[in-house]
């Protein structure tokens, strides 16, 4: 991301969460804000070309978003159910999560980004004309600078009480530092906090077929600012969630997320290569 400028990649992640109202059925997925946000003009330029949505990348990038936030929207409403009332986004973009009405009006949720995104997506929700609840409060965090607890405390979570946590989308453009940073403050928070992310393996363990694609992409966020920083090897990562007091921890990688998911599909909607998708539990055991 360049100082001052809002997130491309966030605006591109929002796109693809939009192509898949529009283009996908049934869906993995449901998002009644996900085009209004965007806007009319954004909208026609989804619409203009079809052709353009279905190729293998484009199917596999799309079911990867998607999944991730189907993912989310699971753990969110289980955490939820068993008595969470925090509920924090980091690196919120255009998630629509806050207003979709998808969470009790008692649960307290906190967008988290870089300040420059979070101005943006606040006119892209004037624009539409889509109202923030009471229950929101913005928090403008740059993870590069502050860290996740001083972040948190200043904007008014409580740290004592548990809280989920959304990070998607997130991990692969900050350091492998920063990224460990992080979760070792989920970690020292209050039992039953619980978080949500995806990461991308080291590019050796990509196949020959998922190779072009992945660099493709990596050449185009690279060239808007946001360049990939970090990859995981698995049982690594693994080992470091659970030394630093996360007790239950699941790691799904692609073909996990597809049978769960996409299972049955005919349309070649599916996920696919080195990207996985984790939820760990503070001091719990599986």
């Amino acid at each position: 991301m360049r100082d001052g400028e809002a997130s491309e990649t966030a605006l591109r992640v929002a796109m693809q969460r939009a192509a898949h109202q529009l283009f996908d059925q049934p869906l993995v997925f449901r998002g009644p804000l996900a085009v209004p946000i965007l806007g009319a003009g954004e909208e026609a330029r989804l619409r203009a070309d079809p052709t353009d949505q279905r190729t293998p990348f484009a199917l596999a990038f799309r079911a990867a978003v998607v999944a991730r936030s189907r993912f989310c929207d699971d753990l969110g409403r289980a955490a939820v159910a068993r008595g969470l009332r925090q509920v924090i986004l980091l690196g919120a973009g255009l998630d629509t999560l806050a207003y979709r009405k998808a969470l009790p009006a008692d649960v307290r949720l906190f967008e988290v980004d870089h300040p420059a995104t979070q101005a943006w997506k606040k006119r892209m929700l004037a624009a539409a004309g889509i109202a923030i609840p009471a229950s929101v409060a913005f928090i403008p965090i740059d993870f590069n600078t502050t860290s996740l607890a001083e972040g948190l405390r200043s904007g008014g979570v409580d740290l004592g009480r548990p809280a989920f946590f959304s990070w998607l989308g997130v991990v692969y453009y900050l350091s492998a530092d920063t990224v460990l940073e992080t979760l070792r403050d989920v970690g020292a928070l209050a039992p039953d906090s619980e978080i949500a992310f995806d990461y991308f393996e080291p590019a050796q363990n990509y196949s020959a077929e998922e190779r072009p694609g992945f660099t493709s992409l990596g050449k185009q966020v690279s060239a808007g600012g946001e360049p990939w920083k970090s990859y995981f090897e698995p049982a690594a990562l693994g080992a470091a969630l659970r030394s630093e007091g996360f007790g239950d921890v699941e790691d799904l990688n692609s073909s996990a997320m597809a049978a769960r998911y996409f299972a049955g599909r005919s349309d070649g909607l599916a996920p696919a290569g080195p990207i996985h998708f984790v939820r760990a539990r503070v001091g719990t055991k599986p």
